[in-house]
């Protein structure tokens, strides 16, 4: 819509939330509530989209793509309709209409605002904002009507006789007007009132004032409309926003063990016939393929798995790439640049880091894989250890294909097993080793006869 311009108010402190964090970068769903309503303007293809920005506003720029635009900042809060006039520069020559949204109400959506500019199209309206209907209308404004239903006047609840609490309808707070109107009703606004601030709502009293057309758009969902201002509001749009994920995952094919206990982020991808089990968290863009199975209690972040790939109970992947038929888990820990190829075993308490291992490799117990590439069908015995980091630097052990390491082996960085290789029970290797070579350290194993008895009797003279 080339003639379209959109303000986004997302500059205000969020007083209730209790935070340091900028309101509009408060997560749900795994991205800041800003980046919902920008991706709800841009469906709108605008020709500008401004955001006014205050508090934190690097943080907010930073945390949100602004590409395509205009950052606005307003230096001093002193309240919405102050916020809404700061973009003056930027809107007051601009040919078409402006669209004012608030950055803490995800849930709008484009359908949505198409409706609100199209009726306002075709009313010639001035001035056009939203309204919902809500069985608990406490803490908005309310909307008050004359007898032929025209908009007489909205009055904030703090105003409100008893009998007007009891009206359902509120004000929405998403605008449509004329910059000609706009600006020159935010320039009549007064800040003599309880906050001492300028309320963008009172535009619809200038326009009454002014005898302007002013129209109203009632939402079909009155769940578009709500804002986040508390940590209670966030958490009950966050099972909002679980529910509507999960549903479309179960409806394409994913079976949830318990959907009220699985966390999915929106740029998750599941396949077909995947099973996952509850307490789980897939965040970030992780991928999980067909035919997977996620025991329970596991936690995802950008990992990537292909098809038929097991997850036990109680494991962690990060930033890692998981191949076909592996098993990972119980209580292991997949940590950044760990890349497991196909029916790969990685058992209980085993920990990897920058770790590629080769199709068919096996690590099933209490053992930790640090920078390290492992061949194929090679086994790693329970408790080996690869001593990647010497204080100042990290170092990479290379392990060979098919090579057979004991348990209890230390595997000193920078160290090359050639393929073949067998590693005693118990070794340090600290040089590298030729294919097809046994590498053992030489002890002398010494047993004394009778230590028990003498230990116990010493240590009963010593009680004594």
């Amino acid at each position: 819509m080339n003639s379209l311009g959109i303000v986004i108010l997302a500059a205000g402190l969020g007083k209730r939330m209790k935070s340091r964090l900028p309101k509009v970068l408060h997560c749900l769903g795994g991205k800041p509530l800003l980046s919902y309503v920008l991706k709800a303007a841009r469906g709108l293809t605008p020709k500008k989209i401004a955001v006014v920005v205050g508090h934190g506003a690097e943080l907010v720029k930073q945390a949100c793509d602004g590409s395509d635009v205009a950052w606005i900042l307003q230096e001093q809060q002193l309240g919405t309709g102050h916020a809404a006039a700061c973009a003056a520069k930027t809107f007051r020559d601009f040919p078409g209409e402006l669209l004012i949204l608030n950055g803490d109400v995800p849930f709008i959506t484009e359908a949505t605002l198409l409706g609100l500019l199209r009726n306002h199209r075709e009313q010639n309206a001035t001035l056009t904002f939203m309204t919902a209907r809500l069985p608990e209308p406490a803490g908005y404004g309310r909307i008050v009507r004359g007898s032929k239903g025209e908009v007489a006047r909205i009055v904030e609840e703090r105003d409100a006789t008893a009998a007007e609490k009891k009206i359902a309808e509120i004000n929405a707070g998403i605008y449509v007007a004329s910059p000609r109107f706009l600006f020159a009703a935010l320039e009549s606004l007064s800040n003599r009132n309880e906050q001492n601030e300028y309320y963008l709502t009172d535009i619809v009293a200038a326009a009454l004032k002014m005898r302007e057309p002013v129209r109203t758009v009632e939402a079909e969902d009155a769940r578009e409309i709500m804002g986040v201002n508390t940590r209670e509001e966030l958490a009950l749009m966050e099972k909002l926003v679980q529910e509507k994920i999960n549903r479309k995952w179960m409806a394409a094919g994913v079976t949830l063990k318990d959907p009220e206990t699985t966390y999915i982020e929106e740029g998750v991808k599941i396949g077909r016939d995947t099973v996952v089990g509850p307490n789980t968290h897939l965040l970030g863009e992780t991928v999980v393929g067909e035919r997977c199975r996620i025991d329970g209690s596991a936690y995802l972040t950008n990992a990537q798995l292909t098809d038929d790939v097991h997850l036990r109970f109680s494991v962690v992947l990060t930033d890692c790439k998981v191949g076909d038929g592996a098993i990972v888990g119980p209580f292991a820990h997949l940590r950044p640049g760990t890349q497991l190829g196909r029916q790969v075993h990685i058992g209980n308490f085993v920990e990897t880091k920058e770790a590629k291992l080769g199709d068919g490799v096996k690590a099933n117990h209490l053992t930790y894989l640090g920078d390290v590439a492992v061949g194929r069908e090679t086994n790693i015995g329970a408790g080996t250890i690869t001593c990647n980091y010497d204080g100042f630097a990290k170092y990479p052990t290379t392990i060979g294909e098919r090579v057979q390491v004991g348990s209890d082996t230390t595997l000193v960085a920078p160290v090359r097993l050639g393929d073949d290789v067998y590693v005693a029970t118990a070794t340090t290797v600290r040089r590298d080793v030729p294919a097809g070579a046994l590498v053992y350290n030489e002890r002398v194993e010494r047993a004394r006869e009778g230590w028990t008895e003498q230990k116990r009797r010493k240590m009963g003279k010593v009680k004594a």
